[in-house]
């Protein structure tokens, strides 16, 4: 599948951004010209031969909180990506072999998950616990994860009604080998794609996190918090938000490119969205898995 991704110049264009920002959140903080957390006297400076991105309202060098900032960016959005891999397709995959208990039980669990406000929700388990990054991220997750439990769900039940697989039942072969032997082939593609949206759904939370105070602890860089910092400084230096906005744009764009270039390679077509604009959408209006008459 990757040299199929490859092939395409979506895939190519994504493959290439994604890898420059996994340099960054990797070698981001050793590439920084200068201590990000340093002062100086020469604040809001312009772009120089020292400063190439200019000084902030504290004199600190700009491309050097970039580059330091964007370990946290990257990580977050992992964090919340994987952290709603994990929650969401396990459970979509066992409710349809594991009985009607366990599937209303899921499904009613994933309902009201899609109802719940995932900032607003951060915002109170940050209180509860702490203002850290990793405790908001993995509350996000939990809150976007209903997005790979309807589609884990959903392509397994296709698995689950196909002659086959009733015919495994019936010769006495196990849940565990069936997921094993037949499902998952099935169920790994409509999940990269739903993985690769949520990378790019990640990076816009975390910066919408940052950008509003959350998670992160003063003077810690983040792509988020720079916008944020700039933002109050238009007048002095209105071209300074463009770097942090760019970098969180391109980002973005490219998960959604690579998720595009690996529903075009396979064939698949994921029916979640974003988890905020699914309220309405009930996640039992699939049939639960059974026998063929």
């Amino acid at each position: 599948m990757i040299r199929r991704i490859l092939a395409l110049t979506t895939g190519r264009i994504a493959v290439v951004i994604l890898t420059v920002v996994a340099l960054l959140a990797l070698l981001g903080p050793l590439l920084a010209p200068q201590n990000p957390l340093a002062t100086s006297g020469d604040t809001l400076a312009a772009a120089s031969g020292e400063h190439w991105l200019g000084t902030d309202y504290l004199g600190r060098d700009v491309l050097s909180r970039l580059l330091d900032g964007s370990r946290v960016s990257v990580l977050g959005s992992l964090e919340v990506a994987l952290t709603a891999l994990v929650v969401g397709s396990i459970p979509g995959i066992l409710s349809v072999y594991l009985g009607r208990v366990f599937e209303w039980l899921t499904l009613r669990l994933a309902d009201t998950l899609v109802a719940l406000p995932f900032l607003l929700f951060a915002v109170a388990v940050i209180a509860l616990l702490g203002n850290g990054i990793t405790q908001a991220m993995l509350v996000t997750g939990a809150l976007v994860s209903p997005l790979f439990y309807r589609v884990s769900r959903a392509a397994t039940l296709a698995v689950a009604r196909s002659p086959y697989v009733e015919a495994a039942l019936i010769s006495g072969a196990s849940i565990g080998w069936i997921v094993r032997r037949h499902v998952w082939a099935k169920v790994l593609p409509p999940l990269a794609v739903a993985l690769a949206q949520t990378i790019g759904t990640g990076f816009v939370i975390v910066s919408s996190l940052t950008f509003l105070g959350i998670g992160v602890q003063p003077p810690e860089p983040t792509w988020g918090g720079l916008l944020a910092s700039d933002l109050g400084y238009l007048g002095q230096q209105p071209w300074a938000p463009l770097p942090p906005a760019l970098l969180i744009m391109a980002t973005v764009w490219a998960a959604n490119l690579l998720a595009d270039a690996i529903r075009d390679v396979s064939g698949t077509a994921t029916s979640g969205r974003a988890p905020a604009g699914a309220g309405r959408n009930r996640l039992d209006e699939t049939a639960p898995a059974g026998g063929t008459t």
